[in-house]
């Protein structure tokens, strides 16, 4: 068996977060629609559009490291998006739907921080300045998101669903 090396598993996991992404941006208009709380709402479709950025700057990762652009399968991904659909099945129409389905995003979110500072940490490691850059943008956008989400938790959504009671 060949020996596989730190640039394989960067590759490998820049493909797993490229599907990922890839399995949000569809995602993200279904949670958009059944979001009741407006600002909810926007902020799963201001996060759309981010995450089309976001795409297109792991393209531009796969051309810093001569490979092309391409996902691979990503069963954690696949989970957390199917919770959330769940939640929209089974809440649909309830006070905790809101709850529910931003719980899920944060899910989403937490995925992606982690990925990101992997990937930012090895691309590092590696030598791979540009994609560092790029890397800590998309992260910067993830953590800013994960904070706005937590942020009308506190403020709107958990209670809203807790006074529905």
């Amino acid at each position: 068996m060949a020996s596989k090396t730190l640039d394989d598993l960067f590759h490998e996991t820049l493909k797993d977060i490229y599907y990922a992404e890839r399995q949000i941006v569809k995602a993200l208009p279904k949670m958009a629609r059944g979001a009741q709380d407006p600002k909810l709402k926007a902020a799963f479709e201001k996060h759309r559009e981010e995450t089309e950025g976001q795409i297109d700057r792991l393209k531009q990762v796969f051309e810093i490291i001569g490979k092309r652009a391409q996902g691979k399968t990503c069963p954690a991904i696949d989970g957390i998006i199917e919770e959330g659909e769940e939640i929209l099945d089974e809440f649909k129409g309830t006070p905790a739907l809101d709850a529910g389905l931003l719980a899920a995003a944060q899910a989403v979110e937490h995925y992606e921080i982690s990925r990101y500072g992997t990937l930012r940490a090895w691309a590092q490691q590696l030598g791979h300045r540009d994609a560092v850059t790029l890397l800590e943008q998309t992260l910067a956008e993830e953590s800013k998101t994960d904070e706005a989400l937590t942020t009308l938790a506190k403020t709107a959504v958990n209670t809203a669903a807790q006074k529905a009671a």
